[in-house]
């Protein structure tokens, strides 16, 4: 697929924010970026670097074909405030490697074409936090990411075995990880690293030889997280790979917790991290809010069930005496959440009196019954598995199971496409206790209090 085909390249401007520079300049959605001080911007990490000067001249084409140039005095760090129709400007960098455990190469046929694209921009990286492995830039590129200080970027490791990696990439230039990071290094470039763990490929002595590596490039590397490989049911022709279960699960947190006891004497950081969903498969209490020191890894399912948990702690702590609540809810989630949010439903009907909540966790039929987080679930799933519940004033869900800023699942169905079949509201929500529990205190009801 080529992304031209879902991208301009050109810098054509989407929105100007009111009351901005470009605001009272006249610059207009429509209206394309040429130049700043002359020089032509490449992509977003162009225009940000030559957007930190104080006095700039920016060149604007018109809808009509004029062209402008402005000359505009600002503070070195104050924004025209423009927003491009391609966050990125240029084409996004697509991944040349072909990765034993990708999950892309697992997902079923017929969907959006935009879902099969591998990105493996270090912009991506830079701006969205997106986890790139490196092995598509060149000397020139890694330059570049040093002049322009892109940092944090997050670095897709797995393993620093050299002839591992390049096994495990598929990728004959996989295998120079360990000296780009110290180019970083040197540089003072900080990185976040992840290792999708694989059972006997690069767990046990890789793994332990992995963590020594990346410990010795601290503080440039700033934290590690090792997540399991994800399993999907349209493997077929693919690396043969073992799942994780409970005991191999154990012995992964058994050996991490263990050796963040010694980067925290050494380093003064626990260092690496693992995924919340160790810790669900295993049933294991989840660390303290301290011990995730600020989740450097949030966005890599990191600490999301502990800042959850704390959130909706906070929130309840706030409630004086009991509130009264008629309403019936289903909380829907994937089955690896199950129990936690059992938990967190317990905690909640101490503060609601005649609050009705029941968790449901939808079964993965979609991609398979191995795939366990609420972010995987699709709308047809949801349909087909609450269907006989009736009676209930709304099914709660967790935003993750949506595409960013929109209604619509992995599946292309809707919000409205579930209550259509449903009959029954669907709330969606944002992983945060305060907005978890304002529904039930906004949404009571018939109050009987």
């Amino acid at each position: 697929m080529e992304l031209k085909k879902i991208y301009d390249y050109r810098n054509i401007i989407e929105n100007v924010v009111k009351g901005s520079i470009a605001d009272e300049l006249g610059i207009e959605p429509g209206d394309l970026l040429l130049s700043i001080n002359g020089n032509k911007v490449k992509d977003i990490i162009d225009y940000k670097f030559l957007m930190t000067e104080e006095f700039v001249e920016v060149e604007i084409e018109k809808e009509n074909g004029e062209v402008w140039i402005l000359e505009i005095e600002k503070n070195y760090d104050e924004d025209l405030g423009i927003e491009f129709t391609n966050p990125l400007i240029d084409g996004a960098k697509s991944c040349r490697n072909k990765c034993i455990f990708c999950f892309i190469d697992q997902l079923p046929p017929n969907m959006r074409k935009t879902l099969y694209f591998k990105d493996d921009d270090s912009r991506l990286s830079f701006l969205q936090g997106n986890f790139i492995t490196l092995t598509n830039m060149s000397d020139d590129e890694i330059d570049r990411i040093i002049q322009y200080r892109l940092s944090p970027i997050n670095v897709s490791v797995h393993t620093t075995n050299p002839e591992l990696r390049i096994k495990m990439l598929n990728n004959k230039k996989a295998g120079n990880i360990l000296s780009i990071l110290k180019r970083f290094k040197e540089a003072d470039i900080k990185v976040n690293c992840q290792i999708v763990l694989v059972p006997n490929v690069n767990d046990g002595k890789e793994l332990q030889r992995t963590l020594q590596d990346l410990s010795s490039l601290y503080p440039s590397v700033e934290s590690v997280a090792v997540v399991p490989v994800g399993l999907t049911r349209y493997r077929e022709k693919l690396h043969k790979i073992e799942a994780f279960d409970n005991k191999k699960s154990n012995e992964v947190l058994d050996y991490i917790e263990g050796e963040q006891k010694r980067f925290l004497e050494k380093l003064g950081t626990r260092f690496v991290f693992a995924s919340d969903e160790f810790y669900a498969m295993t049933n294991r209490v989840l660390p303290s809010y301290e011990e995730y020191e600020g989740f450097p890894q949030l966005e890599n399912g990191v600490g999301l069930l502990k800042t959850f948990e704390y959130s909706v702690e906070k929130e309840l702590e706030k409630i004086d005496g009991i509130i009264y609540n008629n309403k019936k809810y289903i909380i829907a989630t994937g089955t690896l959440a199950e129990a936690f949010m059992n938990e967190i439903k317990h905690r909640v009907l101490r503060k609601f009196k005649n609050l009705n909540l029941k968790v449901v966790a939808i079964e993965n039929d979609f991609f398979g019954r191995t795939i366990t987080v609420s972010g995987l679930i699709t709308a047809r799933d949801i349909i087909n598995q609450l269907k006989d519940y009736t009676g209930v004033d709304g099914i709660i869900i967790p935003k993750s199971m949506l595409r960013a800023d929109t209604d619509v699942f992995l599946d292309d169905l809707t919000v409205k496409d579930i209550e259509n079949r449903l009959r029954v509201k669907i709330i969606p929500v944002e992983v945060s206790g305060k907005e978890f529990i304002n529904l039930f205190k906004e949404d009571r009801g018939d109050n009987n209090g």
